[in-house]
């Protein structure tokens, strides 16, 4: 996939070196392309120059390794110039749930005065519908010098292509899944496709960035119906005294019918966040994806109830709660329902000592550190020393425990993998 020899390298400036920014310009950058990454935080940057990665993902540290060894690409603090602009920051909501765009238009702010006319300048952030137009009138905005209007001298090109990657397989999936590739003005559409084209071998599918944007939305909102449909299942089979594992089992094997896992709510910054967009967008018409998101955000305090019950039976007691990350096998704890849960417990529970077990992470977060009843552990400490034994996430090195460990323990399984 490496751009032939006869052709020059495109120069790309990817702005967020974060979970999605990082591993885009790593594949760029192996496959042909000139990249310079752009990130706010000066330790990360200092990383990636190192040849290192600050986060964990298959496969990533070896790409980055070689392409900054072979000085394809570099990280900065500083926006420079670039043919092509690849947007990658974060698109969290406000306490209202209504989408925060702030990121958006510093990284318009930050892009803006180093164009010169025809550039592409490509938003991948995950965002409600009209966010690449707000990205163009900001750019615009700067510099009134610079047009929207294509074929003129000074027209920059925007175009909306979102990314549809699972954590822990991000390398292999930006090279084979489809992408959408969606147009704000000219031929911006037809630009970015070439620029991915460099590594991914999936189907291009063309629209306009409003469709682009929605559709991104639209299939996290599906996942999540899909998933709010489990919890609340698991909830009436708890009130039931039914084990919903059985239950989904045997409902599964109708030939029409596949109903998700449960789990102890719903993390990542796609899932947790993107329906929210779509009920910001259409608050009138969107009663079931929001109340899908309710469902879903309500699941941490049924686990909560079923635990806290436990502990008012115990003396001094610990708690070994085993994941802090939304999923499992991945170090990412962005949105994570079981961080949320820790920490509750913790703050409901001062004289509780509380063993987190999360094996990708090195340090406890920010809000757990400041708990002075939560450390970090390692699973054989935890599980032993504790009274209640609390499954969060269904990390493999949770699998592998011997169970007759914990049969004098109380137990809580919210995925399901100690049945």
């Amino acid at each position: 996939m490496n751009a032939p020899l006869d052709r020059p390298r495109p120069s790309v400036a990817v702005v967020g070196l974060g979970y999605i920014g990082l591993p885009t310009a790593a594949m760029l950058a192996s496959n042909g392309a000139d990249v310079v990454g752009v990130d706010i935080n000066q330790a990360n940057v200092d990383v990636i120059n190192a040849g290192r990665v600050p986060f964990v993902e298959p496969d990533l540290a070896t790409t980055v390794a070689g392409v900054v060894s072979q000085g394809f690409l570099t990280a900065t603090t500083s926006t420079p110039h670039a043919d092509n602009y690849i947007v990658s920051v974060p698109t969290p909501f406000k306490h209202d749930y209504n989408p925060d765009l702030s990121f958006i238009e510093m990284a318009g702010k930050q892009i803006a005065p180093q164009l010169t006319g025809n550039e592409l300048v490509i938003l991948e952030s995950t965002s409600p519908p009209g966010a690449t137009e707000f990205l163009a009138q900001t750019v615009i905005a700067a510099r009134p010098d610079l047009t929207l209007d294509p074929g003129t001298p000074h027209s920059v090109y925007f175009a909306h292509c979102p990314e549809r990657v699972l954590p822990g397989r991000i390398m292999i999936e930006l090279r084979t899944n489809d992408r959408i590739i969606g147009s704000l003005n000219g031929n911006a559409g037809e630009r970015s496709r070439d620029l991915y084209q460099l590594f991914c071998e999936g189907e291009f599918l063309m629209t306009d960035a409003r469709t682009a944007e929605l559709s991104k939305l639209a299939e996290n909102a599906y996942r999540d119906v899909n998933i709010a449909f489990a919890n609340e299942l698991s909830m009436i089979a708890d009130q039931l005294d039914i084990d919903v594992w059985e239950l989904i089992e045997l409902s599964n094997h109708h030939p029409r019918v596949n109903i998700l896992q449960p789990g102890p709510g719903v993390g990542g910054h796609c899932i947790a966040v993107d329906p929210w967009f779509i009920v910001a967008t259409a608050p009138n018409l969107s009663p079931l994806i929001k109340t899908a998101r309710e469902v879903n955000d309500s699941k941490p305090q049924f686990v909560l109830d079923k635990i806290l019950p436990w502990t008012r039976e115990l003396q001094d007691v610990t708690i070994a709660a085993l994941g802090l990350a939304f999923k499992p096998n991945i170090d990412d704890l962005r949105e994570s329902p079981a961080r949320g849960i820790v920490n509750d417990l913790a703050g409901r529970l001062p004289n509780a000592r509380i063993i987190a077990v999360e094996p990708n992470i090195s340090e406890l977060p920010g809000e757990l550190i400041a708990r002075n009843n939560v450390t970090l552990g390692d699973v054989d400490t935890a599980v032993d020393e504790a009274d209640i034994v609390l499954l969060l996430v269904d990390h493999s090195e949770f699998a592998r425990i011997d169970r007759s460990r914990l049969a004098k323990k109380l137990v809580y399984d919210t995925r399901g993998i100690w049945r």
